[in-house]
């Protein structure tokens, strides 16, 4: 297609998708709505943030107040690690199950996409449909055959029990799936041409290809290990192994709970995620919008 339109032919420029202009009023109503919906989305970590700042005294005041009268953030932050001891631990423990969960969900997310997308064999579609499948099947319908199955393992309050489970994940495949569906196969093939075998061709070329894909995994991926609470609950009951999710859940009192230092913790336990989604927001967009351009 030429670049200009001296011949009379259509210029790129002609194919670009154009705007709707809504008018004023329709535009203002929108604006609305999206700062409605800013705020509402906001307003819970703005309510943390001054929660953890409050000391003990303002927590049950009334009226509610956003914004603490005296500020107790590094009040609350030593008292949050007096009255649990190992928080810190927990952290790393979170951090060593998502890293571990992210990097299976890597290889073994990505060689099924790789093979799904780009080899045929009998009965290819059923599995992927099945796998697909595995998305509509709730988490606690098979907690219990699960927590069993790695008892009989031995891999109880391990590591191993916490990251194993946790190392496919059907939504990653159908997302490196569509993602590799993008890449022409004739670059595949060039490769090919140069003696590269498919492993090779895989980690050389499709993976830094599928860099938006790959940023859109990472987040999901990581912020599901990160957040996940029940099988860190059921399969991992000691300091050594227990995430940071469920020691915040133990600052939760029969009687009493301490706001202030949960709401600090939840803090603490958030940052590194708003943290990554910050960095590689635009990746993980345009990397989730291209999932479905091809089928």
């Amino acid at each position: 297609m030429p670049e200009n339109g001296a011949d009379g032919g259509s210029t790129r420029e002609d194919f670009r998708p154009q705007g709707v202009d809504l008018g004023l009023p329709l535009r203002l109503v929108s604006v609305g709505i999206l700062a409605v919906g800013a705020v509402v989305m906001i307003l819970p970590f703005v309510w943390m943030v001054s929660t953890a700042c409050k000391p003990p005294t303002e927590l049950n005041r009334l009226p509610l107040q956003l914004m603490p009268e005296n500020i107790s953030c590094a009040d609350n932050l030593s008292r949050l690690y007096r009255t649990s001891e190992d928080f810190n631990r927990y952290l790393v423990n979170t951090g060593l199950m998502t890293l571990g969960r992210t990097l299976g969900q890597l290889i073994t997310c990505s060689l099924a996409a790789y093979g799904f997308a780009r080899f045929r064999f009998p009965g290819r579609d059923l599995i992927f449909a099945l796998s697909i499948a595995l998305l509509m099947v709730p988490f606690q319908a098979i907690v219990i055959p699960e927590f069993a199955l790695v008892r009989g393992l031995g891999w109880r309050n391990t590591f191993a029990g916490l990251i194993v489970p946790g190392i496919f994940s059907a939504f990653a495949m159908f997302l490196l799936r569509q993602a590799f569906l993008q890449i022409p196969l004739e670059i595949e093939e060039a490769a090919m041409l140069d003696g590269a075998n498919p492993l090779q061709i895989l980690r050389r070329i499709v993976l830094p290809l599928s860099a938006p894909a790959l940023a859109a995994f990472a987040v999901i991926t990581v912020q599901a290990a990160w957040n996940d609470f029940l099988w860190p609950l059921v399969i991992a009951n000691t300091p050594d192994t227990r995430v940071v999710t469920v020691g915040l859940s133990l600052l939760q009192g029969q009687r009493d709970t301490p706001y202030n230092l949960l709401m600090m913790g939840t803090l603490l336990a958030t940052m590194p995620m708003l943290i990554m989604f910050v960095v590689l927001q635009r990746y993980f967009i345009e990397g989730v919008t291209s999932a479905g351009v091809k089928g």
